[in-house]
């Protein structure tokens, strides 16, 4: 089998080149980045069979010329605002399968809009296999299937984890921070009462999350929202929310009124936070709540009554992870199982879809951190 990794040296895409270079089953590796020479230099360190490639990918019609060479697209392009759709529609145009670390919920609208092109060329598309997106679908999945009828789902994650990489081929903002800011400003779309609204990120919602207590979170913009009614017909609303320090939130905050104001523009504020994320400037703080870092709660009726659950890790990590590594290992495992048969379906998917063993996903992600010992957490209303 033939793979290109898009951004392949980037903070993310690196760590997906490293993993999935070993796998057997992938004769041919193409690392392709936007900068060629750092693309030859990753390339020389991963084995005789990848080759480095430099490319724009704005560039269209080369992008094309070359994903012609190959059998699936691994898209580590951010932000997924500007280049997601494109770099699907022309993966599919080249007759890839896809799967990216989508984290943007405007492009993912428009990309599920491509399931039928997909189907008819019998190709898979999985978008959104990272951490959040990604992980936290497989969670929210497994809280909805625990549960006879689930009507809400939340999915959440804690903003303090959400660390820059060190090493990265980019050189001008951090794409991860510029995804940040577009989330944060503006207005962000939920699934609230059975349909898509526009509302202000960043607003507060208390979380019933059982056996652990009401806390704060607050709305963030991503494509869980999108994705679950999708997938989930039952679903009447569905939100992804993010927690963290009460500091961290009022910097966001201010940032964003900064921001609505015109007062700061979306780059500079991407740079500023990507500042205070490098000096570490939220870690001496005190946690406001003590949700899981990572999470899905659904709503729902179990034997008739009103119930919810809540999903998260139970397990140990012997050492911090990156976001690289959070982000990056998810879309390489979920690749294996591609490559293993054991991801069969066509069109364009989310990992919430039923084609998909989310157990399964799940543990292999959980253990590619290392976590021998990890163990799926349910915490039920009713129990």
């Amino acid at each position: 089998m033939k793979v290109i990794i898009l951004g392949a040296c980037g903070g993310m895409g690196r760590y997906v080149a490293k993993s999935i270079s070993s796998f057997k089953e992938i004769d041919n590796l193409g690392i392709a980045d936007l900068n060629k020479e750092d693309a030859e230099i990753l390339a020389s360190q991963l084995g005789s069979h990848t080759k480095g490639i430099g490319v724009d990918i704005n560039d269209t019609e080369k992008l094309l010329s070359i994903l012609f060479d190959y059998d699936v697209v691994l898209n580590t392009v951010g932000p997924f605002f500007k280049f997601g759709y494109k770099i699907l529609q022309t993966s599919l145009d080249a007759n890839c399968h896809y799967m990216d670390i989508c984290d943007d919920w405007e492009p993912t609208e428009k990309m599920l809009e491509l399931n039928s092109k997909a189907k008819e060329k019998d190709l898979l598309a999985i978008l959104g296999l990272g951490a959040s997106p990604g992980i936290t679908n497989l969670l929210g999945k497994i809280a909805i299937d625990n549960l006879d009828k689930a009507h809400t789902i939340y999915t959440g994650w804690n903003l303090e984890e959400a660390q820059p990489e060190d090493i990265s081929s980019q050189k001008e903002t951090n794409a991860a921070m510029i995804h940040g800011i577009e989330q944060i400003s503006g207005k962000v779309k939920i699934f609230k009462d059975n349909s898509f609204k526009m509302v202000s990120p960043l607003k507060k919602l208390k979380i019933s999350y059982p056996n652990h207590g009401t806390y704060n979170a607050y709305i963030f913009g991503h494509p869980e929202a999108i994705t679950f009614p999708y997938h989930h017909k039952d679903i009447t609303n569905s939100v992804n929310l993010a927690h963290g320090n009460k500091s961290t939130i009022l910097v966001l905050r201010i940032i964003r009124q900064l921001i609505n104001l015109k007062v700061m523009t979306k780059n500079l504020a991407a740079r500023f936070l990507e500042w205070l994320e490098r000096k570490g400037s939220s870690q001496n703080h005190i946690q406001e709540n003590s949700l899981p870092e990572i999470y899905a709660l659904a709503v729902g009726l179990k034997n008739g009554n009103e119930e919810t659950v809540g999903v998260s890790l139970d397990g140990t990590l012997t050492r911090d992870l990156t976001m690289g590594e959070a982000t990056g290992n998810p879309l390489s495992i979920g690749l294996k199982m591609f490559l293993n048969k054991e991801i069969s379906a066509t069109g364009v998917v989310a990992p919430e879809s039923n084609f998909i063993d989310h157990k399964k996903l799940l543990m292999e992600i959980y253990r590619s951190f290392g976590m021998e010992d990890a163990k799926i957490k349910i915490d039920k209303s009713w129990s």
